[in-house]
């Protein structure tokens, strides 16, 4: 972790696992997974609005705060692995 002079944390390079995931209502969306084991093909469930649906994931990517597909502070998480 890089510090500036005025204190601040310049770059936080945490590693995050990213899922690309499929819902059952055709709509695709970006979750961070606590999961490290997921896997291309998994069923999850995800939050969705108010509710959890159930969908698979199609892709998986690690990455850091600075390259996520999505902001990080706007994605939600998968709830669990089915």
């Amino acid at each position: 972790m890089i510090h500036s002079l005025s204190g601040g944390i310049i770059a936080d390079y945490e590693n995050l696992i990213y899922a690309f995931v499929e819902m059952q209502n055709g709509q695709k969306a970006w979750f961070i997974s606590p999961f490290p084991l997921i896997k291309v093909g998994d069923g999850v469930m995800v939050p969705f609005g108010r509710e959890s649906v159930r969908g698979e994931v199609l892709r998986v990517e690690n990455v850091t705060k600075q390259t996520a597909p999505y902001p990080v502070n706007r994605t939600r998480e998968i709830e669990e692995i089915l």
